[in-house]
């Protein structure tokens, strides 16, 4: 049995070392190649709009504000200034969401962003980024890019097609730091050891951004607050959580399997699933020791069998929040075709470590 692990996490290592860092040295030289034509394309907004000011900065030669959807598929959030004078409103009405309202008696002149309040005092999502979206349509056609980038039509969303190759997403956000939203109070569970507290405070500190975009668990739903709502992100707390041990290295496996194997028709999975059930699996295995190297093999199998069973169930809640499904709006077949694909590579990879080497 300990020979059969050995043999595993001996796979494992060579397949990251393969497989998982020709996939970021590929993925480092994309980012480098859109982030110019992005870059150009915000320089140009700036020069419209002040206050969508460019939060893409290059910090030894990574690129912070960049998150990789996909090899061919990147969202840039745009952090912009001053949200001081709203009253952050997370009920639970709208899953995964929130409002920014206007604090009782502050005056709507005071706000920087004074046009997108809606009657009701609501600070509109929509029509901010229905501003920007005009801004970034105009700054296409005068970048010094403009023969290789396009905007997307028939979206709400702000994305560009680069070289026909790439699409990136860039969305307009606010940094909420030193508050946690209600919805997410559940967490962390007070059964669980993990993640301890000192790296509660940490992660809570470190807070969580609102997004302007288009919220899937709302696709449908018309009603005016829901157009206006904002929605939650975690990306930086989660990966403060993820920042010991083979975490990491486990993600990073997921994620190269996903992309090679579980890209299919309907776009069932992400890699944002694959984050979301290693951090639930943190929690079924609290202790630091569960996440040496000797254990790889071990959770990367934990999360796999945990997958086809959210596929099976057709349900993935997202992990600060949990009454979001990450599934909602899939269709129902590709969730099955992914359970079928995942329990193949899941058998594939137990039954024999070597298969790793065609994988």
């Amino acid at each position: 049995m300990i020979a059969t692990q050995a043999k595993l996490v001996y796979q494992l290592n060579k397949y990251y070392n393969e497989r998982c860092q020709a996939r970021k040295a590929a993925i480092a030289k994309t980012i480098r190649e859109v982030c110019k034509v992005v870059s150009d394309v915000l320089k140009e907004v700036e020069v419209q709009e002040p206050r969508f000011i460019s939060s893409l900065s290059e910090i030894d030669a990574r690129y912070e504000g960049m998150e990789v959807i996909a090899p061919n598929e990147f969202e840039v959030v745009l952090y912009l200034n001053q949200m001081g004078v709203f009253n952050f409103v997370d009920d639970g009405s709208l899953p995964g969401c929130a409002v920014l309202k206007l604090s009782d008696g502050r005056k709507r002149s005071m706000s920087l962003w004074v046009e997108f309040i809606t009657a009701s005092g609501y600070l509109s999502a929509r029509k901010i980024r229905s501003r920007f979206q005009t801004l970034v349509a105009q700054a296409v056609d005068k970048c010094s890019y403009r023969d290789v980038v396009k905007m997307v039509a028939d979206t709400s969303e702000v994305k560009l097609r680069i070289r026909e190759r790439y699409v990136v997403q860039i969305t307009p956000a606010f940094k909420c730091t030193g508050i946690w939203p209600r919805s997410a109070a559940q967490w962390p569970m007070p059964h669980i050891p993990w993640p301890g507290p000192n790296r509660v405070a940490e992660v809570k500190a470190e807070g969580f951004n609102l997004l302007s975009k288009e919220c899937y668990s709302l696709t449908g739903k018309q009603s005016s607050a829901e157009s206006d709502a904002w929605v939650l992100q975690f990306g930086e707390a989660e990966n403060r959580l993820l920042m010991s041990g083979c975490r990491k290295k486990c993600l990073s496996i997921l994620k190269t399997l996903r992309d090679r194997h579980l890209e299919l028709p309907g776009q069932p999975l992400n890699n944002y699933h694959m984050k979301s059930l290693l951090l639930y699996e943190c929690e079924k295995h609290p202790r630091e020791t569960d996440w040496d190297e000797s254990c790889l093999g071990d959770r990367l199998n934990g999360i796999l069998l945990q997958l086809i069973s959210c596929l099976q169930c057709r349900r993935c809640p997202h992990y600060f929040l949990p009454n979001l499904d990450l599934f909602q709006g899939k269709p129902h077949s590709a969730l099955e075709t992914a359970a079928k694909q995942t329990w193949r590579l899941a058998r594939e990879i137990l039954t024999n470590a070597k298969s790793l080497d065609k994988l």
